[in-house]
């Protein structure tokens, strides 16, 4: 890949071009400067076109914005290790990286954002060893045949208008033992799912081909992106930590995406612990819910999630604060989530989940 990628510009000189598209490898395996380059390509990028962004990192387990890391992964397995936490910015579950992963990234205005476009894109670079992958579930995509489907890459999205990105990772040689050792499957999920471990859902696709590698499907990928704007072959900028001393914006993220706080949170002793898994009008998160109450009103919530959602996430926190902790303080908090005008453009079901969200909640008083 290296070798194809030798034509660079600025990311300055890339922003300001007319063309439509962009291509960006990082060249180096730091999570913490991926996560952040993600972050700042989002926060800062030209979103008049599309972008692509590639990127592995070495072992390091990310968990979605509204995770518990205490429940999702192994935090001492992780420390003795030397395997790194990182909490990226969007939501859904926890998924464990290293050297055998390939991490890409879409970029565009939420105008242009699909999906499903991006997922076909993938699914095409998949083509070139005669694979044929299919999507499944909210944002997964497996190989193999429909009764015993394996998954090879998840995904999550964020939309903040009128920006949208779409990232997710391609398992090609990832060290499943670690995977398993690191991570803790919800037992929930697992349940909704009928399946008896993380690892019995997933495979390599190095099993499958062996000649697939970071390089060989990175190119593939650039390829089937390029194609299918109907574009000639961009050769992609190559991106690396001295960005951080020519980008200040960059070098704040990579600091907060570094900090403890930001990476483990708050996480308080609660006198009430609710937990369910939502799977209706389809599967979109397990909600576990803690709440502190006096006097029959409730003082502090904190809500984790592997939503896709998280500003309802974190709607649905701030809404129980402060209200009764009964049938009617329940009412009063979905009354509020509701009524929040910003969260339509995020989760377009809002009318759906919020009835079952105070279903399970006054029946779980």
């Amino acid at each position: 890949l290296a070798a194809r990628c030798s034509h660079r510009r600025s990311w300055r000189e890339l922003s300001t071009s007319s063309t439509p598209l962009k291509v960006m490898v990082s060249n180096t395996t730091n999570p913490f400067f991926n996560l952040a380059t993600e972050e700042w390509l989002f926060r800062n990028g030209d979103i008049s076109g599309h972008t692509l962004f590639l990127w592995r990192n070495e072992p390091t387990v990310v968990i979605g914005r509204c995770q518990n890391p205490w429940k999702e992964c192994n935090v001492q397995a992780m420390e003795e290790k030397g395997v790194h936490l990182a909490r990226r910015s969007s939501g859904g579950g926890a998924v464990y990286q290293d050297l055998g992963n390939t991490n890409f990234t879409f970029l565009s205005s939420t105008d242009n954002f699909d999906k499903m476009r991006n997922s076909a894109i993938i699914m095409e670079a998949l083509r070139k060893w005669g694979l044929t992958a299919s999507t499944s579930g909210r944002n997964d995509i497996v190989v193999g045949p429909p009764d015993q489907p394996l998954k090879i890459s998840g995904a999550a999205y964020k939309l903040a208008p009128p920006r949208a990105l779409h990232h997710g990772t391609l398992l090609i040689d990832v060290d499943m033992t670690a995977l398993s050792a690191l991570l803790n499957p919800n037992k929930l999920k697992l349940q909704s799912k009928g399946v008896a471990s993380v690892g019995a859902r997933v495979t390599n696709l190095k099993k499958i081909k062996s000649d697939i590698t970071h390089e060989t499907l990175s190119d593939a990928v650039i390829d089937a992106f390029c194609a299918h704007y109907g574009s000639a072959r961009i050769e992609p900028e190559i991106l690396d930590p001295s960005l951080l001393q020519r980008e200040e914006k960059l070098r704040k993220t990579r600091d907060e995406w570094m900090d403890v706080k930001w990476r483990f949170g708050e996480t308080p002793q609660f006198s009430h612990h609710l937990e369910s898994r939502f799977e209706s009008p389809s599967p979109w998160g397990t909600i576990d819910v803690h709440i502190d109450s006096k006097k029959g009103v409730i003082l502090q919530a904190e809500v984790f999630s592997d939503s896709l959602y998280p500003l309802l996430i974190q709607a649905l926190a701030a809404s129980l604060h402060g209200v009764s902790y009964d049938k009617s303080g329940m009412d009063e908090a979905m009354a509020k989530i509701l009524n929040d005008s910003s969260l339509a453009a995020e989760v377009p079901d809002l009318p759906l989940y919020v009835p079952a969200l105070a279903a399970w909640l006054k029946a779980s008083l």
